[in-house]
This record gives structure tokens, C-alpha cells and sequence, in this order.
């Protein structure tokens, strides 16, 4: 009589463990997706594998740190404004506007700013009060902020990328084909 094994079953591969061993390329093309600086990209990419979410932050944050100028003005010049909810009043849309065409005027980039801990309804406030304060910035101090709010854009948008791979939402980063690409998602957070 022939025994039979039990059928082997294999775990489904983890978000992280899908970048770890995504082609390169792809790997690369989804990180530009977070963060819009080739070097950051590809050195994230060829430090592969890390073993947890906190390895792979941890390497966003070094890498993000050693931008030189000229790739962090590539990677806000890649930055875009996100809409303003619908329901927001048309006085909002103005400030808004004037601010960012100030602040534009003045530093020669689009704003950025980290809002993933706002809650919805004091994103605007906090996106205009943001604005605001920097412009009294002097154009290096400005830079430095500018990095910093990019790094934890960066670092949000890895972790939303990986969260929306696992529960198959669309997300910067997502399996298609057992290959990781950029999706068409919005760059949520960034102002």
C-alpha cells in the first residue's frame, strides 16, 4: 500500500519578503514611487535583503539623510500638491494657493509637509500653518525642513506601500505578476 505525504503547503510570501526578492528593477521603479531620488532608490535597492520593516526603514532614513543638494531638489521637484477635500470651503482653496505660490516664489520647490499624524479633519490648518512658519525660513534652514519632511514621507510611504501590497489594495508598490512595480497611486501625506 502506497502512503500518501500531506500535501506541503507554503506560506505566501510576506509584502517584505516580495521586495527582497522582486527583480531589481521593479524593486528600484517602486521605490522612486516613495521617493523620487535614484541614489536613495538604489541604494535601498542593493542592500536587499533586510530582515524586518524596521531594517528597511532604517536604511530609508540613512539614505535620505546623505541626499546631496542638487537630489534633493530632483526629488521635490518631483513632489506634486494633492487635492484639497471637496468639501473644503473655496476661501480654503485660495489660502492654500496663495500660500504655496508664496512659498513656491521663495524657495523654488513645492512645499512638503508629513501630515500622516493629522487627523483628516486638521490636515488643511496644519498644511497652512506649515507654510507659514517656514517661509520665515532662510533658504538653507528651509532645505534642511524640506529633507526632513521628504525622509518621512519616504518612510510613511514605504509602509503604506508594503501594508497595501499584503491586503491587495493599490499602493506604490504592489505585486503584478509576481513582479513589484510603481502604481499610479497618489503620494498621499505630502502638501
Amino acid at each position: 500500500m502506497t502512503r500518501l505525504l500531506p500535501e506541503q503547503t507554503r506560506a505566501t510570501p510576506s509584502p517584505l519578503e516580495r521586495f527582497n526578492t522582486a527583480p531589481a528593477a521593479g524593486a528600484r521603479r517602486a521605490l522612486l514611487g516613495c521617493l523620487g531620488c535614484p541614489r536613495w532608490a538604489d541604494r535601498l535597492t542593493a542592500h536587499r535583503p533586510y530582515p524586518d520593516l524596521g531594517s528597511l526603514l532604517a536604511a530609508s532614513d540613512e539614505a535620505a539623510y546623505d541626499m546631496t543638494p542638487a537630489e534633493l531638489a530632483k526629488a521635490l521637484a518631483g513632489e506634486t500638491l494633492p487635492p484639497l477635500p471637496e468639501d473644503a470651503y473655496e476661501a480654503a482653496h485660495m489660502a492654500l494657493g496663495a500660500a504655496h505660490a508664496a512659498y513656491e516664489a521663495r524657495f523654488g520647490h513645492t512645499f512638503v509637509i508629513y501630515l500622516g499624524d493629522a487627523p483628516p479633519g486638521e490636515a488643511l490648518d496644519r498644511a497652512l500653518e506649515g507654510i507659514r512658519s517656514r517661509l520665515a525660513n532662510d533658504p538653507e534652514e528651509e532645505r534642511v525642513v524640506a529633507a526632513e519632511e521628504l525622509r518621512r514621507l519616504a518612510r510613511s510611504r514605504l509602509i503604506s506601500t508594503l501594508r497595501g501590497a499584503e491586503n491587495g489594495a493599490t499602493s506604490h508598490i504592489r505585486p503584478a505578476s509576481g513582479r513589484w512595480r510603481a502604481s499610479s497611486g497618489d503620494r498621499d501625506g505630502s502638501s
